[in-house]
């Protein structure tokens, strides 16, 4: 994957290329940024550049080296990512498990998110991690010598999903690795990162594609036609990944946003309605019912769909993206009732909420606290 290939991030890529030219390649870095903003691509070309000799935006290095990048089987470049249990690998998942899909899945779509790789590994229902067999795993392979002699690239995705005991495993690697071994660490969520870990890092931030980008990638890349480019640049919010999904109307299988107006609404009619109490219990059992990858996905989306509903109830209607896919609701007569008053504590129990779920809270007992708080917020004066 080459620098060229990636949307945007201009300032990222020169940045890269200079200090790789310059010979000043830190030992290890940490590419921060939501996602569909290329992280991941970008880390990847970034390996290129190196292990391959190239120069500028041109494969002008090693062509044997260019071409086993191309189905990303280089021999010095090796990946981690966040696993889990499923119908072929029973125990012990680690990433060299999963090699195939991963090529698959990241040559099929560099820009794709989490959630699409828990799919594409049927482990959707699950919560993937990267363990301390995976830090088992990484310290054996770059503790041998490079194949063809050169640098070692490891790249590890979503490098919030390390639990504690395979950080503290690869403290001291990342601290001080085998010469020309670079880490690069990709994730999502910041704050997630074990605060040793990160401090060892070279942190660079990727901020959202602007539209202008994600219409050239959709119309150069996806053939689509310039103005439907556009509306759904501008629905994507930065995310190229998003805008792939729209354009090819997969965003999801599971329907969110009938979810998410079901508990709206339960929610208005349960204020002075004991019995309306019972739809909110009946609706947590079903979403409790679902894997807590999709719980957490689900939470997710209703943070998204109530700052969209405050952007349209402080006319800022040029970022709102929003289209309703449901009959008889409306966003503009919903909106009024998320503003200032009641907008932090709303997040705020949407994010106590996925916190607990992550953490294997029992679901049911999460989500029926979390509609009846939502009742009192959504009426607070």
């Amino acid at each position: 994957m080459l620098f060229s290939e990636i949307l945007g991030q201009e300032h990222i890529k020169n940045h890269l290329i200079k200090s790789a030219n310059a010979g000043r390649i830190p030992h290890a870095q940490l590419f921060v940024g939501p996602e569909g903003s290329g992280t991941l691509p970008m880390a990847i070309a970034y390996a290129q550049y190196i292990l391959c000799q190239n120069s500028a935006e041109n494969n002008t290095g090693n062509e044997a080296c260019n071409l086993k990048f191309n189905h990303l089987s280089h021999p010095d470049l090796h990946f981690a990512f966040p696993v889990a249990t499923n119908d072929e690998v029973k125990n012990k998942p680690v990433s060299a498990n999963f090699l195939t899909s991963w090529r698959e899945f990241v040559l099929e779509n560099p820009y794709a998110g989490l959630f699409d790789w828990y799919k594409k590994i049927g482990v959707e229902k699950k919560q993937g991690q990267i363990g301390v067999d995976e830090a088992s795993e990484i310290n054996k392979s770059l503790a041998l010598k490079a194949y063809e002699g050169g640098y070692k690239v490891m790249i590890i995705w979503m490098a919030d999903k390390m639990n504690t005991s395979a950080s503290n495993k690869l403290l001291k690697l990342i601290e001080e690795p085998p010469a020309k071994t670079i880490f690069i660490l990709i994730t999502e969520h910041l704050e997630d990162i074990l605060q040793t870990i990160y401090s060892r890092c070279q942190v660079l931030d990727f901020i959202g594609l602007p539209e202008s980008e994600i219409v050239k990638g959709l119309v150069s890349r996806e053939n689509c036609e310039e103005k439907i480019a556009q509306k759904i640049a501008h629905q994507s919010e930065g995310n190229y990944n998003k805008a792939l999904h729209i354009l090819r109307n997969d965003a999801t299988e599971y329907p969110f946003e009938e979810w998410f107006i079901q508990w709206v609404r339960s929610a208005f009619r349960a204020k002075g309605n004991a019995a309306a109490i019972q739809d909110l219990i009946i609706w947590s059992e079903t979403i409790a019912g679902l894997g807590r990858e999709v719980q957490k996905q689900f939470l997710n989306y209703c943070i998204f769909f109530f700052r969209q509903a405050l952007l349209h109830n402080y006319q800022t209607k040029e970022l709102v993206y929003y289209e309703s896919n449901v009959s008889k609701f409306e966003l503009e007569k919903f909106a009024p009732f998320v503003d200032g008053n009641n907008i932090l504590p709303i997040f705020k129990e949407l994010e106590d909420a996925i916190y607990h779920i992550e953490r294997n809270g029992n679901s049911k007992i999460v989500l029926t606290d979390l509609s009846i708080k939502l009742t009192r917020l959504i009426h607070k004066k």
